[in-house]
């Protein structure tokens, strides 16, 4: 199915105030052509006819008196070189100032004139739009026509057009250009509770929104922050808490240790079922020393700022890494040249050590550590062989104490959930992403995606 692009609401309202700015300057734009050129048009046909009706009469009494020269008078009745009179007689037709056909006079405007009717009709002569006045002659059997120019009025028209043609759609525009800004002047605070609330979502909660002096959006402010603030309280009792107890059960957790690491010293000499159980209290008091360990990470990373940031190589980093874990050598590979991320070298040294301990754990054992560029990040993938993740649980264990359907399918050592989870919060704090698919040929791809930084 294919969904229809639905532009922000930014641009909607931008649109809207162009396209009613627009609508309305057209309607004005309309109103002024048609008063503005009725007029002219009027006046201009007015001054023709009164103009022609004053020559008319002289023509007319010239014809009475018998006067010679007529051709003299009809030339000196032209108001400019592009005026033109006619005078229809029986078998004559006399021409004054501009010559025209009289071939391309209307015959019904001609025949109006004979039948001793005045009429008038714009016509386009020769290339020139002109109004054409026919009038009858009294004193004789004949016809007067006057064609004065249009040619002035035409450009007036022609420059009116043009003006208002520009002014409407530059309306338009500044509606446009105006709606934009009205929307992203009126958006800015949503704009600003969006990267407040993404900042908070990403481990930041110290973000707030700034005071407010509208009094509409000074209450959302307000909300806002009272409620960050309290988020804040909240997650810091509860660092602080498991900050607390993970300090107290550090004493007694040494003495469980070392007994046990006797008890596994002198594990030959235990046999049968004692030492199964010796066996089983040994690993479970391993289990919780790293569950120790986690929690007072996890405590430490909720209380603090942020990470100090430098400039990190990441393919040395996971060299180093990985050179300084026993047993085999993991197969490694590294883009040439090796990314570089702006990160806390103590967290990042944490995350690829969580994610190879996962593969030991519950994969058994890393079998490739790839350290890639793509696309602006750098790119960390660490591969196992195991059962993998199923899709339904790709997510969820990365939360804290999460076990779910793994204690049946990554092996007897489930875990306490928390190395994933600090894995989580640790790529988060540096702007990036973590996350599970599955890996070519089966097994597991964890991917930890990081901004790369600029060398």
């Amino acid at each position: 199915m294919i969904r229809a692009h639905r532009f922000s609401l930014r641009w909607r309202v931008a649109v809207v105030l162009g396209v009613g700015s627009l609508l309305l300057t057209s309607v004005l734009a309309l109103v002024v052509w048609n008063l503005a050129s009725g007029y002219m048009l009027r006046q201009r046909e007015q001054s023709a006819v009164r103009q022609a009706e004053v020559n008319v009469r002289l023509v007319d009494e010239s014809l009475r008196t018998g006067s010679e020269g007529l051709d003299e008078l009809l030339k000196g009745l032209t108001a400019g070189p592009d005026t033109t009179i006619l005078l229809f007689r029986p078998g004559q037709v006399l021409t004054g100032g501009r010559q025209v056909d009289p071939a391309v006079l209307p015959r019904e405007l001609l025949d109006l004139g004979r039948a001793g009717v005045p009429a008038g009709q714009r016509l386009i002569v020769g290339d020139m739009p002109v109004y054409a006045v026919t009038l009858p002659i009294t004193n004789a059997d004949g016809v007067y026509v006057e064609v004065a120019p249009m040619l002035q009025l035409d450009r007036t028209f022609r420059f009116l057009s043009a003006v208002l043609v520009a002014a409407t759609v530059a309306s338009g525009l500044l509606g446009v250009a105006l709606g934009s800004w009205a929307g992203r002047r009126a958006l800015r605070p949503l704009t600003q509770l969006t990267n407040a609330a993404s900042r908070i979502a990403g481990g930041d909660l110290k973000a707030r929104l700034p005071a407010q002096t509208d009094p509409d959006l000074t209450p959302l402010a307000a909300t806002f922050n009272s409620t960050a603030d309290a988020l804040e309280q909240r997650v810091l009792r509860d660092a602080r808490f498991a900050g607390d107890v993970s300090h107290e059960l550090r004493s007694p957790l040494t003495t469980m240790v070392n007994a046990s690491e006797v008890l596994r010293r002198r594990r030959a000499e235990i046999p049968g079922t004692a030492g199964r159980a010796v066996d089983l209290l040994t690993s479970e008091v391993d289990r919780f020393a790293r569950m120790v360990v986690d929690l007072l990470e996890i405590s430490r990373a909720d209380q603090e700022d942020g990470p100090t940031l430098e400039a990190i190589d990441l393919g040395s980093l996971v060299v180093n890494v990985l050179a300084a874990r026993p047993g085999p050598p993991v197969p490694l590979e590294l883009a040439s040249p090796a990314p570089h991320v702006l990160g806390d070298r103590r967290r990042l040294d944490r995350v690829v050590s969580n994610l190879v301990d996962n593969a030991e754990r519950h994969a058994g054992g890393a079998v490739r550590v790839a350290v890639l560029r793509r696309g602006g990040l750098a790119v960390l993938e660490v591969d196992d062989t195991g059962p993998g993740v199923a899709p339904d649980a790709r997510t969820r264990i990365f939360e804290r104490f999460d076990r779910g359907t793994r204690a049946g399918s990554r092996g007897a050592d489930t875990g306490s959930g928390l190395g994933l989870a600090l894995v989580a919060q640790h790529v988060q704090r540096h702007g990036g992403t973590v996350h599970v698919v599955e890996r070519p040929g089966g097994g597991a791809r964890f991917v930890v995606e990081i901004p790369e930084a600029e060398r």
